[in-house]
């Protein structure tokens, strides 16, 4: 069964960010908030890649590639926060997190629920950015319906 690729290159995205988190706490620079901020690249690359698929199979439709081009930026995002919450349990659930907020720009004492609620609203407003300045990027080479 193949995979689609929305979801594969999702994928890539999740496992890219994973693996980076996990180096980041391995050598000791996880408390550096501004590393975080690289993960972007990875979905660059995941949802240039969706696009790119979409071209070489013919779809030059702006619409269907856009919509392509987010679930695959979601699918990442979901995968991710998913992950971090099984992380987070595995490392002391709220206490692991408050660690994480002591770094990141978030006030009081979240829980696994509250820090993971907000990254996604985070990672849905950052999907539709990467989508959008992707689909200005490749806008020239597709067809507008």
């Amino acid at each position: 069964m193949k995979l689609p690729k929305e979801f594969l290159n999702g994928c890539i995205i999740f496992a890219a960010t994973g693996v980076f988190f996990l180096l980041m706490n391995a050598v000791g620079l996880g408390h550096l908030f501004y590393l975080r901020l690289i993960n972007v690249f990875f979905v660059f690359y995941g949802v240039n890649r969706t696009i790119k698929m979409n071209l070489a199979e013919g779809e030059k439709n702006f619409v269907p590639n856009s919509v392509a081009a987010l679930l695959t930026s979601l699918v990442g995002v979901f995968l991710s926060i998913l992950g971090l919450i099984i992380y987070s349990y595995l490392q002391g659930g709220d206490s692991y997190v408050q660690s994480l907020s002591e770094t990141f720009l978030f006030g009081g004492n979240p829980s696994i629920f509250a820090y993971s609620i907000s990254l996604l609203f985070e990672g849905i407003a950052s999907s539709v950015i990467v989508t959008m300045l992707l689909m200005l990027y490749w806008n020239n080479r597709l067809t507008s319906d």
